[in-house]
């Protein structure tokens, strides 16, 4: 059975996508298999994987609104070596068809039904709102990533998270919870961001993931070449941040 996790946050830019790839390729690499889904309509994550989006002919829209199997979506990251569900723009008409459609917000969820014997870990890169998307998400995870910068609003932001998850929680899956939250973009000299991590610490415990995602240059210029952090330079702080990472994943699912 494959543990199939939401990559979310309701704020905007705090490492999501940067997340959700380069996790992908460190599970991979690390001989998990492992599928990358792609939820957000500006496709992020499947062109920072090395597929470009503008000449998709199949996507995550056609698998959501039954126009398609996995089978003729699914394809393989040439750089990540991951297999991927990619996104673009049509994505983002599936906000107003699905509204009309039975069981819209369980759609996806029946998706990776058919193929959770295939995987051992399942990814879903979710947009930065709780969007009818990102409760699809929701609605098919067993548990959430929180990737947040040690900032003062992202505290805000994560507080209506944790609501949204635990009402999802409540009516609609079940089996949802909290993995745990990832800091990202982390820059120890900001006397803030320490006071904001310890916070964190304190008040989640062992939710908060002992990685930590230094601020890096060479994470941040790999999505322009089209590959994950993690193969464009393997020795950078960043991408040997985000092989711990997979390895203390790996380590925490064992005790779910």
């Amino acid at each position: 059975m494959s543990h199939i996790f939401c990559v979310a946050n309701q704020k905007g830019g705090v490492g999501k996508t940067t997340t959700s790839v380069n996790l992908a390729a460190a599970l991979h690499q690390s001989g998990q298999r492992t599928l990358l889904v792609d939820l957000d309509p500006q496709g992020n994550a499947t062109m920072g994987s090395g597929v470009d989006k503008r000449k998709l002919e199949h996507s995550v829209y056609h698998l959501l609104v039954g126009l398609d199997k996995l089978e003729a979506v699914r394809v393989v990251s040439p750089p990540g070596g991951y297999d991927i569900l990619p996104a673009n723009r049509d994505l983002a008409g599936a906000e107003i068809e699905l509204v009309n459609l039975e069981r819209r917000e369980k759609r996806l969820r029946e998706v990776l039904d058919k193929c959770t014997a295939d995987y051992d870990f399942v990814l879903i890169d979710c947009p930065p709102s709780l969007s009818l998307l990102t409760l699809n998400g929701l609605c098919a995870a067993h548990g959430v990533i929180i990737p947040m910068q040690c900032e003062y609003y992202a505290l805000e932001g994560l507080s209506d998270l944790v609501n949204s998850v635990k009402k999802v929680h409540a009516n609609l899956n079940h089996d949802l919870k909290i993995i745990g939250l990832l800091r990202v973009m982390f820059d120890p000299r900001i006397t803030l961001q320490q006071q904001v991590s310890a916070q964190l610490e304190s008040h989640f415990g062992d939710k908060v993931f002992w990685a930590i995602i230094p601020r890096n240059v060479r994470l941040a210029e790999a999505p322009s070449h089209g590959i994950p952090g993690v193969a464009f330079d393997k020795s950078s702080r960043g991408a040997l941040a985000y092989f711990a990472f997979a390895e203390e994943l790996i380590e925490r699912v064992k005790t779910l």
